[in-house]
């Protein structure tokens, strides 16, 4: 497939990016809209493979890679940074803010009061961790934080851009109207929202087209539902977020919708990753997907997307149709 442009920015990056939560290993977060101590990493992981997944992405011709302060506690940041030595250019970065971190502990904690109080030194923080001199896409990371306040983390971003720290900025948010008083900053390119075959974000999509914005895909895989790897009797580690209960009632919805449309992802080849993968390009042409990668062998199978690209408008169609959505997305 052909590099996708980041939004309105001068960048173009590949169609499919490398999302870094899971190399953080694991970390815990608190704060007044999660349980406190809560799960938010995906279990151990070995960081030498992690290196090794990345510069075998950056091989296949994957050159966007996302992370976050969150990740591990900054530890995603630091092993991504250790990845990319000497191929920064070559690579466009995005990372986000928005918590209070704590790198010793492995703790995060929300506080939406802080958000604006520490942006500056918390890019300062993601700068030394990445081990880089600027961030090409800056993001907000806290999904629920109040539009009204929206223009005022917007302003300080848009500083950020002119002392050359950051060259652009988005929103990781699901909610539309948040990601529209973003939208309207100048050095705004980008709205990262949840988006996948059975759970698609019709509204989020078509705010981003309308505004020129890259639609940065989280969950393209379910968190690993859509791969066929896991069935409804699946069990996770504590410390994986995907043992929490709100997850696991999700996971019931992704397997029924996987079975409804299995066929037609596994079609002409591709494996189930694969098309879950194609369904999202053929969706939008402004959609940028970001599967979470720890190992060589998941970079070859996402990898491998590109060279079968989106699937055609005959599958689509049938896809909504057996998903009962012909109607809401037409």
């Amino acid at each position: 497939m052909e590099p996708r442009r980041l939004g309105r920015s001068n960048l173009t990056v590949s169609a499919l990016g490398f999302g870094c939560w899971a190399i953080g290993g694991p970390w815990t977060i608190s704060g007044p809209r999660t349980m406190n101590g809560n799960a938010a990493g995906w279990g151990i992981v070995d960081d030498n493979e992690s290196e090794r997944a990345i510069r075998s992405a950056l091989e296949r011709g994957i050159d966007f890679f996302d992370t976050a302060a969150n990740y591990g506690a900054g530890h995603s940041e630091r092993v991504l940074g250790r990845a990319l030595a000497g191929k920064r250019d070559q690579v466009v970065i995005a990372t986000k803010f928005g918590f209070i971190v704590n790198e010793e502990t492995k703790t995060v904690v929300s506080d939406e009061d802080a958000v604006l109080r520490n942006l500056r030194q918390d890019c300062e923080n993601s700068l030394r961790r990445l081990n880089t001199d600027h961030i090409d896409l800056y993001q907000l990371h806290v999904g629920a934080y109040p539009a009204a306040k929206a223009g005022f983390v917007r302003d300080l971003l848009e500083e950020l851009v002119q002392e050359e720290k950051i060259r652009y900025y988005g929103w990781s948010t699901d909610i539309p109207e948040s990601a529209r008083a973003f939208a309207e900053g100048e050095h705004c390119v980008s709205i990262q929202h949840d988006l996948n075959v059975v759970q698609d974000a019709p509204e989020m999509l078509r705010l981003c087209e309308e505004f020129g914005l890259a639609s940065i895909n989280r969950t393209p895989l379910g968190r690993g539902f859509l791969t066929g790897k896991y069935n409804a009797n699946s069990k996770f580690p504590e410390n994986d977020n995907r043992s929490r209960q709100w997850f696991q009632e999700q996971s019931h919805t992704l397997l029924a919708g996987l079975e409804a449309v299995r066929e037609i992802l596994a079609s002409d080849g591709r494996t189930l990753a694969q098309g879950a993968l194609a369904w999202i390009w053929a969706r939008s042409k402004n959609t940028i997907p970001i599967p979470g990668i720890r190992t060589i062998a998941q970079v070859e199978d996402n990898a491998g997307a590109l060279a079968f690209g989106p699937l055609d408008a005959k599958q689509m169609q049938c896809i909504e149709e057996f998903l009962g959505r012909q109607t809401e997305n037409t």
